[in-house]
This record gives C-alpha cells, sequence and structure tokens, in this order.
C-alpha cells in the first residue's frame, strides 16, 4: 500500500476515531523493540500553544547545532509534516516502511490489538527517531496528557503551555480536571515548565505529589518588556542569575513570547549548553502554519489561524484589537460541530464587521454551512451572516466583497486553514 491508502486503512481499523490508553501502543512497543527514541526527550502538552512551543524548542536547538526529531499533530496539507527529523517531513517510503512493521508487529500478536489512527502515527514517529540517532526528540501531545500515546515515553523534561476548556467529553468539565490530565505527563524527579503564571492547581498538586521539579512563568523564569522606542520589537527572558535579549518571535501574537519563553525554559531545564547565540536565531527563526499566517491576495490581507477553542478565540480577539485593518474586517468560520461554537465565536463579534459561515465535508465531524449558522444565529444575531457551501467558496465570496485595505480572517480548526490553504495555493 502507499501512504494514502496506509492512512485509509488506520482509520479502519479501531471503532472510535478517539480512544485514549496507553496498553494498546505500549504492548505494540515492546513487540517492535522500541526503546528511547533520542538522547533526550521533552514532551509538550497544554490546550494551546503546543505546536508554537515545539516549533521554538525545535529550531533553538537546531540552531545549536543538534540533530532534532519533532512529532506534531495534527498536519495541515500533508501527513508527513507530522513528522520532522532535523528540520524535514519524513518522506512517504519511511513512513510506509514504519506502518509495515507496525502492522507486521500487530498481526503477530494476532491482529487483536486495534490501534487508532494517532497511535500508528506515534509509534511510527517513535521509530523514525530511533533510527535517526537524534540528540533531543520532541514529542506534542495528541489530546489531554496522561492517556496519550507519546505519554509511554519517559520525558526528561515535560511543558504544559496553558490549560483550558477543550475536549470536555473526554479530559473532565473544568480547568482542574483538564488540568491534572495534562499533568500525567509529567515524570518524578525531573522539570515540568509550566507555561502560564496561574496553572490549575491540579497541576501544582500533582508535580508536588510526584516530585517533579515545576518550574513556572511568572515566577522561576519573568517575561519583560524593554522599554524605548528602539527596543520597542525586544523583549527580556531572565531568571536568577541568567537573562538574555531577544528579538519578537516572527510568529505573531503577543502570546508567542509566552511560548517562546517555555520553550527556553524547558531546554535550560535540560542543560545541554545551548549558547545566547543559537536561544536568539531560534526565536526570530521558528515558523509554523496558520498561526495568524499572514497573505497578501489581490490587495487584500488573508489571515488564516487555526484557533477552535475559547481561550485560543480570545488571544486572537487580543490580537485584532492590537493590530486594526486599514479598512473591515470579513471572517470565513468553519468548525468541527463538537466543539464549543459559541464560546469561540463570542470574543471575535465585536472585531468583524461581515461573516462567512462555511461546511466542512473532510471529516464526520464537520457541519454543513446551515447546520452551523443554526448553532450560531443568538450569538451573531445581530450580525451579517451568509453561507458558503465550504471554506473555498466562502473565501472566494468574502474576498470578492473585499476592498483594497480590507482583511479577511479565516479561523475555527485545522480543517479550515488547511482548506484555505489549499484556495490560496489553487487562485
Amino acid at each position: 500500500m502507499d501512504l494514502p491508502q496506509w492512512l485509509a486503512y488506520q482509520q479502519r481499523q479501531h471503532p472510535d476515531a478517539i480512544a485514549l490508553g496507553l496498553d494498546r501502543v505500549r504492548e505494540l512497543a515492546q513487540r517492535l523493540g522500541l526503546s528511547r527514541p533520542a538522547g533526550h526527550v521533552i514532551t509538550v502538552a497544554g490546550t494551546n500553544g503546543k505546536g508554537s512551543t515545539v516549533a521554538f524548542i525545535e529550531a533553538i536547538a537546531r540552531a545549536a547545532g543538534l540533530r532534532v526529531g519533532a512529532y506534531t499533530s495534527p498536519h495541515l496539507l500533508r501527513y508527513n509534516e507530522r513528522v520532522r527529523i532535523d528540520g524535514v517531513d519524513a518522506d512517504e517510503a519511511a513512513l510506509v516502511a514504519a506502518f509495515e512493521r507496525i502492522e507486521a508487529a500487530r498481526q503477530q500478536a494476532g491482529g487483536a490489538i486495534a490501534l487508532t489512527y494517532f497511535e500508528y502515527g506515534t509509534l511510527a514517529a517513535l521509530l523514525l527517531f530511533e533510527q535517526a540517532q537524534l540528540d533531543l526528540a520532541i514529542l506534542e501531545v495528541g489530546l489531554g496528557g496522561r492517556l496519550d500515546a507519546v505519554n509511554i515515553v519517559d520525558a526528561d523534561v515535560a511543558v504544559i503551555t496553558t490549560v483550558d476548556l477543550d475536549h470536555q467529553e473526554l479530559l473532565g468539565d473544568d480547568r482542574e480536571a483538564i488540568g491534572l490530565e495534562k499533568a500525567g505527563v509529567m515524570r518524578a524527579g525531573k522539570p515540568v515548565v509550566l507555561g502560564e503564571t496561574d496553572p490549575p492547581a491540579s497541576v501544582l498538586r500533582h508535580a508536588y505529589r510526584i516530585g517533579a521539579v515545576a518550574i513556572r512563568a511568572g515566577c522561576d523564569y519573568l517575561i519583560d518588556t524593554l522599554n524605548g522606542d528602539e527596543a520597542a520589537m525586544r523583549w527580556r527572558w531572565r531568571e536568577p542569575g541568567w537573562q538574555i535579549d531577544l528579538p519578537d518571535p516572527a510568529l505573531a501574537a503577543p502570546v508567542q513570547r509566552a511560548n517562546a519563553a517555555a520553550a527556553i525554559a524547558a531546554l535550560r531545564a535540560l542543560d545541554i549548553g545551548i549558547g545566547d547565540e543559537a536561544i536568539v536565531a531560534g526565536v526570530r527563526s521558528a515558523r509554523i502554519g496558520a498561526r495568524l499566517q499572514s497573505f497578501a491576495h489581490q490587495g487584500v490581507d488573508i489571515v488564516l489561524d487555526v484557533a477552535h477553542n475559547p481561550q485560543a478565540a480570545r488571544e486572537l480577539a487580543a490580537w485584532l484589537a492590537a493590530h486594526p485593518a486599514r479598512g473591515a474586517t470579513l471572517a470565513v468560520f468553519s468548525a468541527l460541530g463538537d466543539k464549543d461554537l459559541v464560546g469561540v465565536v463570542a470574543p471575535l463579534r465585536e472585531h468583524i464587521q461581515h461573516w462567512w459561515v462555511a461546511g466542512l465535508h473532510d471529516t464526520p465531524r464537520g457541519l454543513a454551512a446551515a447546520a452551523l449558522a443554526g448553532r450560531l444565529q443568538n450569538v451573531l444575531a445581530d450580525a451579517h451572516v451568509e453561507c458558503g457551501d465550504d471554506v473555498g467558496q466562502a473565501l472566494s465570496c468574502a474576498c470578492a466583497q473585499a476592498r483594497p485595505g480590507d482583511r479577511v480572517l479565516v479561523f475555527g480548526s485545522f480543517f479550515t486553514a488547511a482548506a484555505a490553504l489549499r484556495w490560496l495555493g489553487d487562485a
């Protein structure tokens, strides 16, 4: 089978798209003879900011000359994006070979171990990382932490970026319950970087209970804004006895300083001798798609963002307030049906003059445009709302309506951003 056939096959092997638990993936890892994926491992969990934090860690470590692997999810355009070795996406042949090994081990167990799509991908990434003889592997949690497949690996340093409401049906109804699930990536006696200044008490209690070494933003390391016109685009990371002045990240949004700061804290906790020059270069060069990613199209600024939960929407609203468009802001919005749609849309109402609501058809969790508009009729009761059959059609209509100086914001899910990227590639 080629890669698309393998991915289709994987989606049929487990009755549930999401099935948290470590037993299946741990048994297969043992059958595959998997050991440690790299000399050092950093695991990144959190509600938002995981992908950006991974990008900062990866960029800084590579600038320091380390051989680095990064495993992230979901992907935008190509599955290969999920596994990077030294900044290069895994090729199809390598992924297929890894899947063949995994399936052979599964069949040797009688075929009784039903892996999920994410578990296949996690095992493939670990196989490829082990073969690559990496200095550092960075593993992004897919969902939660305690029962996520990447948690079969003991991290030298764990990072928890933020904790907020998302996936409540699986993780719990409040920040305390969700935080405890994410805290499951910690290990006794090992550092854990907490990227928000006020983490849930459950996270701190778990760290203290198991003896993890908590490194807290706003407490153990600080972010300072530098004063003066010449320093407007610079900031300072500091801890007792050491500090470094840094350029603003190329990644937009004020929250990216916090993500970069957590990345720096994680690498310093790893204590592998990352120099100042590498930190500056990595903060400046880190990139990741569809995080306030901007495109110019026929005089209109198109901005893509994967914001898909209320916390991310609030950050997006803060960025819009700080960076008003010269003209109007039009939105193309589409999201998965199991998300808090009102909670995502509400923070952005005052910043958007015209809404295009689009259907998502690439996933069974998607909604048709009319159904999505119906779910939003109260929160957007006074707004100008139109429907598009899909993201591409809605984006075409929004751009046709927009005038030079206007901004078109496309957001709501990874599927939404991916559809917009495909449309831009064809436009």
